[in-house]
């Protein structure tokens, strides 16, 4: 066994590979940009060596600053993770002239799994079933525009050395396919250093199910079961589980022994996945073999109890599977809900600083549940436009589908993150979702049910009442802290007035306390807007970003935080700001104007931190709605900036190049 290895990679799957190692007793060495100097994944490792500057093509993607990484740090193996080297065969070649192991498959597997097109070709002459499309270069938009059409719209233009929803587009008409083209071009030679591009028939409402391999080099490979992974938003995965609610045995059974069919004929030695879209039918069509480990894995691991890193350990030390088909067995029922870094009101665009607060919920077994939290910041890091915007992979397990996924709507709402927009309330509505909780999903499952975006939740009055309820308990217990400390008795304060109106956005609710009510812990009888009194109990103390407690009997989690003058609450991906006062503050503040927001509509203003890719217009150019503006570039993701009506430039105060702050004024509207 290996005595030490480098983790040729960033963030949470670097901390994930160095936990695995740990346990295995193994040392290991991070390595890190200048923009990752005090990231976690450095303090955790045993050594860390710096390779460059932040942009990943000036460091993490440099093969040689990782060759000279093992040799300055002694490391006798590279474990990839996913992304920048984990898929380019001649990185695995370069270590192995250098004496130095590669933690995943051999070249010839990556060279005929790992590029999309190759891929493809290699499952057609196997005999697998593939999704009809054309499998050579497209060479231009016209090309591209000719192909399209002669395989039938809509059609999926995707970048051959892609993955994680980079360098893809789909097509609907002409139009779309020369503009999906360029865009998917310039993202695939942004993100993989490799701009060629194919096209394939999109299969419309399919799911998206990929079956998890492990082969060693002694020709024993074995499927771990199925993950359904078809919540996505731009081709970017959101939510995955494990196993689908959608297989039967056969279909399941089916399709890994397909996968394993797959991986044996490329003689696959480590952890992989083989990709398929699945019809309403139960026809399953591959799409891709991804030769490293997924994002997704920790939900494999939690049905099946194997540890995946380390059998890509022990297989690459030249170990034999310690696991036959037939020990393999799915239990339960996991759910992972990745926390990007992006503004889910704002159409999900990045969003960069410092994490102020950090706070998931606590990780390990509770009763029939089990949490699990992958992540590579913690509080004070910093996120920045270098890099994938994830910041944590938030798992559940439990015996039950439903369980799951109620343990994960809790766990959100005891997540606290703040400094940064996250999509934490999108992740929480989700959750809740009647659809998704059916499981009657597609890959078009977002697209379907936020047609205009996600906008924030407008509580039901079942929703106001919860509300209602935390505002009061807090408020409560906050005014008696006050008293304590002050030295005070209540009647100064009105702790212990029993009439009291909580406002909610633009609602004003009455609350009546009934009985004395017990404050440390809280402890009262309330009677929300006028209906039956319901017993509020909470442990909750001033000053704590959680509140925990029941409701009527039923368990509530919501962040709390502070406000001028009042609290925010966020619960089930609805966020309020909330007032607790007296009768006569209430009916006096009723009174008062409304400040409304600044006009901005002849401002185009930067959506999010990112880098100027290209201006498309001139001063004085008249602009039809839905003309590119401009092109702007964060988290190696491309975003076009469009008019939104007819209108006249006036002044562009932006040129390609520059970096800008969220809301910087790229140019003005006459």
């Amino acid at each position: 066994m290996f005595k030490k290895i480098l983790i040729a990679n960033r963030g949470e799957i670097a901390c994930r590979v160095i936990k695995t190692a740990r346990k295995m007793g193994i040392a290991t060495v991070a390595v890190y940009s200048d923009a990752d100097r005090d990231a976690v994944h450095v303090e955790m490792a045993d050594e860390a060596v710096h390779i460059g500057p932040a942009p990943a093509a000036e460091s993490y993607l440099v093969a040689e600053k990782i060759i000279q990484a093992c040799r300055d740090s002694g490391a006798e193996a590279v474990h990839p993770g996913y992304g920048f080297l984990s898929e380019r065969a001649s990185f695995c070649e370069a270590l192995e002239a250098e004496g130095i192991v590669f933690i995943g498959p051999k070249p010839k597997a990556i060279r005929a799994m790992g590029d999309k097109i190759e891929s493809k070709k290699f499952a057609n002459a196997a005999k697998v079933s593939t999704v009809p499309g054309w499998l050579g270069i497209i060479e231009d938009p016209e090309h591209a525009e000719k192909i399209a059409g002669e395989i039938g719209y809509p059609v999926m233009i995707k970048a051959s050395a892609g993955g994680g929803g980079k360098g893809m587009r789909i097509a609907w008409n002409a139009s779309e396919v020369r503009d999906g083209f360029e865009r998917a071009r310039s993202e695939a030679k942004s993100s993989f250093g490799d701009d060629r591009l194919f096209i394939e028939k999109f299969v419309v409402d399919p799911r998206h199910i990929e079956i998890q391999v492990l082969g060693d080099a002694h020709a024993n490979c074995i499927y771990l079961g199925e993950r359904e992974c078809s919540i996505q938003r731009r081709n970017q995965k959101v939510v995955e589980e494990a196993p689908s609610s959608f297989l039967d045995e056969a279909t399941r059974r089916a399709m890994g022994e397909q996968s394993v069919a797959l991986a044996k004929a490329v003689d696959y030695q480590s952890a992989g996945t083989v990709e398929f879209i699945i019809d309403s039918e139960k026809n399953f069509y591959f799409l891709e073999m991804n030769t490293r480990l997924q994002v997704e894995h920790p939900v494999t691991e939690l049905i099946t109890g194997v540890d995946l890193v380390e059998q890509m350990i022990r297989v690459a030390a030249g170990e034999t599977l310690s696991i036959a088909q037939a020990d393999v067995g799915l239990n339960g029922w996991a759910v992972e809900s990745r926390l990007y870094a992006e503004d889910p009101y704002r159409n999900f665009l990045p969003s960069v600083g410092r994490l102020t607060r950090y706070r998931p919920p606590e990780e390990g077994r509770s009763g029939d549940i089990v949490i699990r939290n992958d992540t590579g910041v913690t509080e004070g890091s910093e996120i920045s436009i270098f890099y994938d915007p994830m910041i944590a992979k938030l798992c559940t397990w439990a015996p039950t589908r439903a369980q799951a996924i109620d343990a994960m709507s809790d766990a959100l709402d005891s997540f606290v993150v703040d400094g940064i927009q996250h999509n934490m309330p999108f992740l929480a509505a989700l959750m809740r979702h009647p659809r998704w909780r059916s499981g009657d999903i597609s890959t078009s499952f977002i697209a379907e049910e936020y047609p205009d975006g996600f906008e924030p939740i407008v509580p039901a009055d079942a929703d106001k009442a919860v509300l209602t309820a935390v505002a009061t308990a807090v408020e409560l217990v906050r005014r008696d802290r006050l008293d304590r400390l002050s030295g005070r008795l209540a009647p100064h304060s009105g702790a212990m007035k029993t009439d009291w109106v909580v406002r909610l956005g633009d609602d004003y609710l009455p609350v009546a306390i009934e009985g004395k009510p017990s404050l440390s812990p809280f402890n009262a009888g309330l009677k929300l807007n006028g209906g039956e009194a319901v017993r509020v109990q909470s442990n909750w103390r001033s000053g704590e970003a959680v509140w925990h407690g029941e409701i009527g009997g039923r368990k509530i989690s919501a962040q709390i935080r502070t406000r001028l003058n009042g609290i925010s609450i966020a619960w089930q991906g609805m966020s309020v700001e909330a007032r607790v006062m007296l009768q006569k503050i209430a009916a006096l503040e009723q009174l008062m104007p409304k400040k409304l927001p600044p006009d901005t509509s002849k401002l185009l203003l930067c959506p999010m931190p990112g880098l100027v890719v290209s201006i498309s217009v001139v001063e004085g150019q008249e602009v039809k709605a839905g003309e590119t503006l401009a092109v702007v570039e964060a988290m190696k993701m491309e975003n076009v900036l469009r008019a939104d009506r007819d209108l006249v430039v006036e002044s562009v105060n932006a040129r390609p190049g520059d970096s800008l702050a969220v809301d910087a004024v790229i140019m003005e509207f006459a």
